[in-house]
């Protein structure tokens, strides 16, 4: 593409970008049928085709497909309209203005991930606006409910409409944001997510008068060490061959991790030595390869208590549980259910709010080869690795179907690594964009080589 065609694209990609964050789909309730809306009146003035979903008021999902001779496989460009809660109090700018300022779009969503949706809306224009003859179908999904579970969005779709979204291959989020080390990228594709078990448990006591409280059972007291068993549980290692690919990777970049890495592959059960040594110089980085080295449990919300002055008899607490590739929420009960075996079983209550297995694409793939080729291209110094994450994405639903999915937008981090993270789901998220620039080039780049 010439120059000037990727300014034009750059404005064209922030403008859409920075009208989908106006937008505001903070889930819940989510409303993403306005987003849906737009995408399509913008899609429709383009000359494409599309199709309005809604699995509910007001859950609306979005889908186009260009269709290609059939030669090729088929391609999903997956995105979600819905974005997580932001409290204008806490920004430097107001999160649903869709603020251009100092070459960045602010805004919630900016990173997760209006600005993917962007990226893959501006990839379907260049294909039709450089007549690219596709040899298979390209299809875009933007889709709702993506940060409740996915259950009124790209669930929903597979569910009801597979037909219209099933493709050969995925390209969606999770992956793509660059680790600067030592001067160089290490550019991330997401192949792997850990299961998601959302559980509650309810502890159950006897009432009596705060002022005598040996007479009663307090609820609190039992869920204080529910909490703090499983709040400081560490569950067994676990190598998999994904997070072992990528600290490979890792290592042969940092020089100063390679022995540490070293160390760790060859004696997985130092790893919690090793990464609290690697936590003094980079929190950031020992705390996320902890996470993708086991399951882990984290204590999300608690409840409990009627009046001041009465002992409760309830108390409730929500746990957000991770579980590895090779893991089941089947399993990470049993081991729940051991841990708390002396805090008294009888007076505890399980409830399963959520649970999804892990999933895993392989990796020996032509389009995973071809995202590294194209990346190297851009940026011939950079190294690509798979990457595990420790969250999930509606890529799972795709899995099962046996689509091969991949998280990938592509992003440079032109700000700080830890500090981009930190937006996030947090305060001040934003895009340049620069990136928006080079996220759609590297994308179309992908498309247009893998479906001609």
């Amino acid at each position: 593409m010439s120059a000037n065609l990727l300014k034009e694209a750059e404005e064209e990609a922030a403008n859409l970008l920075s009208d989908l964050i106006r937008i505001n789909t903070t889930n819940p309730p989510g409303n993403e049928t306005a987003a849906a809306k737009y995408l399509a009146e913008n899609l429709g003035k383009e000359g494409f085709d599309f199709e309005f979903f809604e699995s509910a008021p007001g859950r609306g999902n979005v889908v186009t497909r260009v269709r290609g001779t059939g030669e090729k496989p088929s391609l999903l460009l997956l995105s979600h309209l819905d974005v997580v809660a932001a409290n204008p109090k806490e920004w430097s700018a107001d999160p649903f203005s869709g603020l251009v300022k100092d070459g960045f779009v602010w805004g919630r969503g900016a990173l997760d991930m209006k600005g993917m949706t962007a990226i893959e809306v501006m990839t379907l224009k260049l294909l039709k606006r450089n007549n690219v003859e596709l040899k298979g179908d390209v299809i875009l999904a933007a889709t709702a409910d993506e940060e409740r579970g996915g259950k009124a969005g790209a669930e929903w779709l597979v569910h009801n409409h597979p037909e219209k979204v099933r493709a050969d291959y995925v390209i969606n989020e999770g992956g793509g944001l660059a680790i600067p080390i030592n001067g160089k990228n290490l550019f991330t594709v997401s192949t792997a997510e850990k299961g998601i078990f959302w559980f509650k448990v309810k502890a159950k006591g006897r009432p009596g008068h705060g002022s005598v409280p040996g007479v009663a059972d307090n609820a609190i007291m039992r869920m204080n060490r529910v909490v703090e068993k499983l709040g400081n549980h560490r569950s067994k290692i676990l190598l998999v061959p994904t997070v072992k690919k990528f600290l490979g990777e890792v290592a042969k970049e940092n020089k100063t991790l390679q022995q540490g890495v070293s160390m760790l592959l060859a004696n997985p059960e130092m790893s919690d030595q090793i990464l609290d040594t690697l936590a003094q110089t980079d929190k950031s980085m020992a705390e996320e390869l902890r996470a993708r080295l086991r399951m882990t449990i984290s204590p999300t919300i608690i409840h409990g208590g009627v009046k001041e002055n009465i002992i409760p008899s309830d108390c409730e607490a929500v746990f957000d549980c991770r579980v590895l590739p090779g893991q089941s929420p089947t399993q990470a009960m049993d081991e729940i259910r051991e841990l708390l075996k002396d805090v008294g079983l009888e007076k505890l209550e399980f409830e399963t709010i959520q649970a999804n297995n892990p999933s895993v694409s392989p990796m020996n793939t032509p389009l995973y080869e071809l995202i590294v080729e194209v990346l190297k291209e851009f940026e011939p110094d950079c190294s690509v690795s798979p990457v595990l994450l420790t969250g999930g994405t509606d890529s799972r639903f795709f899995r099962k179907l046996g689509n091969v999915c991949y998280g990938f937008h592509p992003v440079r981090a032109d700000m700080p690594y830890g500090e981009m993270l930190k937006t996030v789901h947090g305060i001040d998220e934003r895009i340049s964009t620069e990136n928006l620039m080079f996220g759609t080039s590297v994308l179309y780049e992908i498309v247009r080589r893998f479906m001609t």
